[in-house]
Protein backbone atom coordinates (compact mmCIF):
# COMPACT_ATOMS: atom_id res chain seq x y z
CA UNK A 1 0.00 0.00 0.00
CA UNK A 2 1.74 3.34 -0.95
CA UNK A 3 0.95 6.35 1.60
CA UNK A 4 1.32 9.96 0.43
CA UNK A 5 2.86 12.02 2.89
CA UNK A 6 4.22 15.58 3.80
CA UNK A 7 7.11 16.89 4.46
CA UNK A 8 6.69 17.15 8.32
CA UNK A 9 5.16 13.73 8.46
CA UNK A 10 8.03 12.22 7.22
CA UNK A 11 10.54 9.66 9.51
CA UNK A 12 13.90 10.83 8.69
CA UNK A 13 14.99 7.87 10.26
CA UNK A 14 13.23 5.86 8.81
CA UNK A 15 13.81 7.35 5.21
CA UNK A 16 17.54 7.69 5.44
CA UNK A 17 17.84 3.94 6.67
CA UNK A 18 15.38 2.98 3.61
CA UNK A 19 18.19 5.29 1.50
CA UNK A 20 21.43 4.04 2.61
CA UNK A 21 20.69 0.61 2.53
CA UNK A 22 18.66 0.90 -1.02
CA UNK A 23 20.03 -1.61 -3.95
CA UNK A 24 19.52 2.37 -5.81
CA UNK A 25 21.22 4.38 -3.50
CA UNK A 26 21.79 8.04 -4.91
CA UNK A 27 23.40 11.03 -3.30
CA UNK A 28 20.55 13.04 -4.66
CA UNK A 29 17.88 11.57 -2.85
CA UNK A 30 19.41 12.32 0.62
CA UNK A 31 17.55 15.14 3.03
CA UNK A 32 20.04 17.41 2.81
CA UNK A 33 20.65 17.05 -0.78
CA UNK A 34 16.77 17.42 -1.38
CA UNK A 35 16.35 20.22 1.44
CA UNK A 36 19.08 22.24 -0.12
CA UNK A 37 18.16 21.86 -3.98
CA UNK A 38 14.45 22.12 -3.37
CA UNK A 39 14.24 24.50 -0.48
CA UNK A 40 12.09 21.84 1.32
CA UNK A 41 9.27 21.81 -0.92
CA UNK A 42 9.32 17.88 -1.28
CA UNK A 43 7.04 15.39 0.02
CA UNK A 44 7.18 11.41 0.21
CA UNK A 45 5.28 8.26 -0.96
CA UNK A 46 6.11 5.21 0.84
CA UNK A 47 4.97 1.56 0.59
CA UNK A 48 4.00 -0.06 3.85
CA UNK A 49 6.16 0.85 6.72
CA UNK A 50 9.01 2.91 4.79
CA UNK A 51 9.63 -0.60 2.79
CA UNK A 52 10.51 1.52 -0.34
CA UNK A 53 10.16 5.41 -0.69
CA UNK A 54 9.74 7.72 -3.64
CA UNK A 55 10.48 11.21 -2.35
CA UNK A 56 8.63 14.06 -5.07
CA UNK A 57 9.51 16.97 -4.95
CA UNK A 58 7.49 20.29 -6.24
CA UNK A 59 7.02 23.90 -7.24
CA UNK A 60 4.12 26.05 -7.85
CA UNK A 61 2.65 27.94 -10.17
CA UNK A 62 -0.34 30.21 -10.34
CA UNK A 63 -1.36 28.16 -7.02
CA UNK A 64 -1.26 25.13 -8.51
CA UNK A 65 1.31 21.80 -6.76
CA UNK A 66 3.53 20.68 -9.79
CA UNK A 67 6.39 18.03 -9.84
CA UNK A 68 10.18 19.64 -10.52
CA UNK A 69 13.31 17.83 -10.13
CA UNK A 70 14.85 21.05 -8.33
CA UNK A 71 17.66 22.37 -10.20
CA UNK A 72 21.31 20.33 -9.74
CA UNK A 73 19.29 17.17 -9.15
CA UNK A 74 19.39 14.74 -11.60
CA UNK A 75 17.81 11.58 -10.34
CA UNK A 76 15.39 10.53 -7.46
CA UNK A 77 12.93 7.39 -7.90
CA UNK A 78 12.14 4.71 -5.88
CA UNK A 79 14.53 2.88 -3.95
CA UNK A 80 14.30 0.34 -1.63
CA UNK A 81 16.19 -3.16 -0.25
CA UNK A 82 15.49 -4.86 -4.50
CA UNK A 83 14.10 -3.09 -7.04
CA UNK A 84 10.61 -4.23 -8.10
CA UNK A 85 9.03 -3.98 -11.49
CA UNK A 86 5.48 -4.53 -9.70
CA UNK A 87 6.61 -2.34 -7.00
CA UNK A 88 7.92 0.52 -8.76
CA UNK A 89 4.76 0.51 -11.33
CA UNK A 90 2.79 1.00 -8.52
CA UNK A 91 4.57 3.89 -7.77
CA UNK A 92 4.70 5.35 -11.41
CA UNK A 93 1.07 5.01 -11.59
CA UNK A 94 -0.06 6.74 -8.07
CA UNK A 95 2.50 9.66 -9.15
CA UNK A 96 0.62 10.25 -12.42
CA UNK A 97 -2.87 9.51 -11.17
CA UNK A 98 -2.50 12.07 -8.09
CA UNK A 99 0.23 14.88 -9.16
CA UNK A 100 0.94 17.46 -12.20
CA UNK A 101 3.89 16.48 -13.27
CA UNK A 102 6.17 18.51 -15.69
CA UNK A 103 10.06 16.75 -14.72
CA UNK A 104 10.45 13.90 -12.88
CA UNK A 105 13.27 11.81 -12.99
CA UNK A 106 14.08 8.15 -11.49
CA UNK A 107 17.33 6.66 -11.14
CA UNK A 108 19.17 4.56 -13.25
CA UNK A 109 18.35 1.44 -11.43
CA UNK A 110 14.49 1.35 -11.35
CA UNK A 111 12.68 -0.88 -13.88
CA UNK A 112 8.55 -0.91 -14.84
CA UNK A 113 6.07 -2.41 -16.61
CA UNK A 114 5.93 0.51 -19.56
CA UNK A 115 9.12 2.52 -21.42
CA UNK A 116 9.79 5.55 -20.57
CA UNK A 117 11.59 8.20 -22.26
CA UNK A 118 15.69 7.89 -21.08
CA UNK A 119 18.37 10.11 -20.43
CA UNK A 120 21.90 9.46 -20.47
CA UNK A 121 24.01 9.41 -17.43
CA UNK A 122 27.95 7.94 -17.30
CA UNK A 123 29.81 6.87 -13.85
CA UNK A 124 32.96 5.27 -13.19
CA UNK A 125 32.67 2.53 -10.16
CA UNK A 126 35.20 2.13 -7.20
CA UNK A 127 38.32 0.50 -9.21
CA UNK A 128 42.04 1.35 -9.07
CA UNK A 129 43.45 4.40 -10.53
CA UNK A 130 46.06 2.84 -12.71
CA UNK A 131 42.79 0.66 -14.08
CA UNK A 132 40.79 3.70 -14.81
CA UNK A 133 43.51 5.77 -16.34
CA UNK A 134 44.18 2.73 -18.63
CA UNK A 135 40.30 3.06 -19.78
CA UNK A 136 40.98 6.54 -20.40
CA UNK A 137 40.71 7.60 -24.68
CA UNK A 138 43.77 8.21 -26.26
CA UNK A 139 42.79 12.11 -26.03
CA UNK A 140 41.83 12.11 -23.22
CA UNK A 141 45.54 10.84 -22.16
CA UNK A 142 47.27 13.30 -24.32
CA UNK A 143 45.27 16.22 -22.53
CA UNK A 144 46.35 15.31 -19.06
CA UNK A 145 49.87 15.24 -20.77
CA UNK A 146 50.53 18.80 -20.52
CA UNK A 147 53.55 20.47 -21.78
CA UNK A 148 56.51 21.13 -19.27
CA UNK A 149 56.50 24.84 -19.82
CA UNK A 150 52.79 24.94 -18.77
CA UNK A 151 53.00 22.71 -15.98
CA UNK A 152 55.36 24.59 -14.44
CA UNK A 153 53.62 27.55 -14.35
CA UNK A 154 50.20 25.48 -13.19
CA UNK A 155 48.47 23.88 -10.09
CA UNK A 156 45.38 22.47 -8.45
CA UNK A 157 43.91 23.93 -5.50
CA UNK A 158 41.18 22.97 -3.01
CA UNK A 159 39.35 26.82 -2.81
CA UNK A 160 36.61 28.17 -0.74
CA UNK A 161 33.11 29.24 -2.26
CA UNK A 162 33.88 33.17 -2.06
CA UNK A 163 36.59 32.29 -4.44
CA UNK A 164 34.88 30.23 -6.55
CA UNK A 165 31.19 32.43 -6.91
CA UNK A 166 32.89 35.44 -9.12
CA UNK A 167 34.48 32.85 -11.55
CA UNK A 168 31.19 30.74 -11.60
CA UNK A 169 28.83 33.47 -12.27
CA UNK A 170 31.20 34.66 -15.21
CA UNK A 171 31.55 31.51 -16.86
CA UNK A 172 28.13 29.87 -16.32
CA UNK A 173 26.48 28.31 -19.37
CA UNK A 174 22.72 27.55 -19.89
CA UNK A 175 21.09 29.62 -17.33
CA UNK A 176 17.98 31.13 -19.04
CA UNK A 177 17.82 34.39 -16.56
CA UNK A 178 19.75 36.00 -14.04
CA UNK A 179 17.46 34.67 -11.80
CA UNK A 180 18.96 31.18 -12.65
CA UNK A 181 21.85 32.26 -12.30
CA UNK A 182 21.30 33.32 -8.54
CA UNK A 183 19.62 30.67 -7.74
CA UNK A 184 22.18 28.39 -8.97
CA UNK A 185 25.50 29.85 -6.97
CA UNK A 186 22.86 30.18 -3.66
CA UNK A 187 22.71 26.51 -3.92
CA UNK A 188 26.18 25.81 -4.08
CA UNK A 189 26.73 28.49 -1.01
CA UNK A 190 24.25 26.72 1.34
CA UNK A 191 25.98 22.99 -0.08
CA UNK A 192 29.53 24.62 0.89
CA UNK A 193 27.91 26.06 4.36
CA UNK A 194 27.06 22.03 5.02
CA UNK A 195 30.68 20.71 3.27
CA UNK A 196 28.39 18.80 1.32
CA UNK A 197 30.30 20.82 -2.22
CA UNK A 198 33.80 21.43 -2.46
CA UNK A 199 35.50 23.77 -5.24
CA UNK A 200 38.79 22.97 -7.21
CA UNK A 201 39.99 25.37 -9.29
CA UNK A 202 43.22 25.41 -11.65
CA UNK A 203 45.60 27.91 -11.60
CA UNK A 204 47.62 28.98 -14.63
CA UNK A 205 50.28 31.95 -14.08
CA UNK A 206 48.33 32.72 -10.98
CA UNK A 207 44.67 33.07 -12.54
CA UNK A 208 41.92 30.50 -12.71
CA UNK A 209 41.20 29.13 -15.86
CA UNK A 210 38.95 26.21 -14.52
CA UNK A 211 36.54 25.36 -11.66
CA UNK A 212 34.90 22.80 -11.24
CA UNK A 213 32.17 21.87 -8.53
CA UNK A 214 31.81 18.49 -6.73
CA UNK A 215 29.31 17.10 -4.02
CA UNK A 216 31.12 14.40 -1.70
CA UNK A 217 29.56 11.96 0.46
CA UNK A 218 31.07 8.90 1.63
CA UNK A 219 30.34 6.71 -1.24
CA UNK A 220 29.79 9.06 -4.24
CA UNK A 221 32.13 12.70 -5.77
CA UNK A 222 29.40 13.95 -8.35
CA UNK A 223 30.47 16.73 -10.68
CA UNK A 224 27.60 19.04 -10.09
CA UNK A 225 29.58 22.08 -12.29
CA UNK A 226 32.47 22.49 -14.88
CA UNK A 227 33.12 26.30 -15.27
CA UNK A 228 36.22 26.85 -17.87
CA UNK A 229 37.80 30.03 -19.64
CA UNK A 230 37.42 29.77 -23.16
CA UNK A 231 40.39 31.57 -23.13
CA UNK A 232 42.30 28.71 -21.86
CA UNK A 233 40.84 25.70 -23.52
CA UNK A 234 44.00 24.58 -24.77
CA UNK A 235 45.76 24.05 -21.32
CA UNK A 236 43.16 20.87 -20.77
CA UNK A 237 42.21 22.31 -17.14
CA UNK A 238 38.97 20.98 -16.51
CA UNK A 239 40.23 17.40 -17.62
CA UNK A 240 43.58 17.70 -15.20
CA UNK A 241 40.53 18.70 -12.42
CA UNK A 242 38.26 15.89 -12.82
CA UNK A 243 41.76 13.17 -13.21
CA UNK A 244 42.89 15.24 -10.04
CA UNK A 245 39.38 13.78 -8.11
CA UNK A 246 39.41 10.72 -9.72
CA UNK A 247 43.11 10.21 -8.95
CA UNK A 248 42.52 10.98 -5.00
CA UNK A 249 38.88 9.06 -4.41
CA UNK A 250 38.46 6.57 -7.01
CA UNK A 251 39.81 3.72 -4.91
CA UNK A 252 36.40 4.01 -2.46
CA UNK A 253 33.76 6.29 -4.29
CA UNK A 254 31.62 6.28 -7.48
CA UNK A 255 32.46 9.45 -9.68
CA UNK A 256 29.52 10.32 -11.00
CA UNK A 257 29.38 12.49 -14.05
CA UNK A 258 26.14 13.67 -14.04
CA UNK A 259 25.44 13.46 -17.54
CA UNK A 260 24.79 15.99 -20.33
CA UNK A 261 21.93 16.84 -23.24
CA UNK A 262 24.85 18.65 -25.47
CA UNK A 263 27.03 16.67 -27.53
CA UNK A 264 30.59 18.36 -26.74
CA UNK A 265 29.77 18.20 -23.10
CA UNK A 266 29.24 14.08 -23.43
CA UNK A 267 31.63 13.53 -25.94
CA UNK A 268 33.97 15.16 -22.94
CA UNK A 269 33.03 13.20 -20.45
CA UNK A 270 33.22 9.43 -22.86
CA UNK A 271 36.47 10.61 -23.10
CA UNK A 272 37.20 9.47 -19.34
CA UNK A 273 35.41 5.99 -20.54
CA UNK A 274 32.49 5.78 -17.98
CA UNK A 275 29.49 3.56 -17.69
CA UNK A 276 26.79 4.29 -19.65
CA UNK A 277 23.71 4.65 -17.13
CA UNK A 278 20.39 5.66 -18.38
CA UNK A 279 17.72 6.75 -16.40
CA UNK A 280 14.15 6.86 -17.06
CA UNK A 281 12.22 10.53 -16.94
CA UNK A 282 8.47 11.69 -17.24
CA UNK A 283 8.13 15.25 -18.89
CA UNK A 284 5.10 17.16 -19.80
CA UNK A 285 4.63 20.20 -22.00
CA UNK A 286 2.70 23.27 -20.21
CA UNK A 287 -0.01 22.66 -21.94
CA UNK A 288 -0.66 18.88 -21.66
CA UNK A 289 -0.18 19.63 -17.79
CA UNK A 290 -3.05 22.67 -18.15
CA UNK A 291 -5.43 19.72 -20.25
CA UNK A 292 -4.59 17.71 -17.25
CA UNK A 293 -5.71 19.72 -14.41
CA UNK A 294 -8.82 20.64 -16.71
CA UNK A 295 -9.93 17.06 -17.05
CA UNK A 296 -12.89 16.06 -15.01
CA UNK A 297 -11.16 13.03 -13.17
CA UNK A 298 -8.09 15.24 -11.94
CA UNK A 299 -10.32 18.40 -11.68
CA UNK A 300 -12.84 16.77 -9.02
CA UNK A 301 -9.71 15.52 -7.08
CA UNK A 302 -8.15 18.75 -7.19
CA UNK A 303 -11.46 20.01 -5.77
CA UNK A 304 -12.28 17.49 -3.24
CA UNK A 305 -8.89 18.76 -1.42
Amino acid sequence: MIKRLKYNEIDFEKYTKCLENSAQRKYSAAKDFLDITSGKQWELLIYNDYEAIMPVPFVFKLGLKIVHNPMLCQQLGIFSPIDSVEINTEFLSYLEKNYLIRVYSFNDMNRFNSDLRKKKNYIIYPDSYQNVYSKYSPKRKRKLRSDPEILNDSEVKLIGFDDAKEFIQSHLLGAEKQSDTVRFTNIFQNFSLCELVFFYAYYYKNRITNVIAVYSDEKTNALLGSFNDKNYVKISGASILIDHIIKENIGKKIFDFEGSELPNVEEFFRGFRPELKPFPVIESSKKNLFLKFLSPKYLFRFLKK
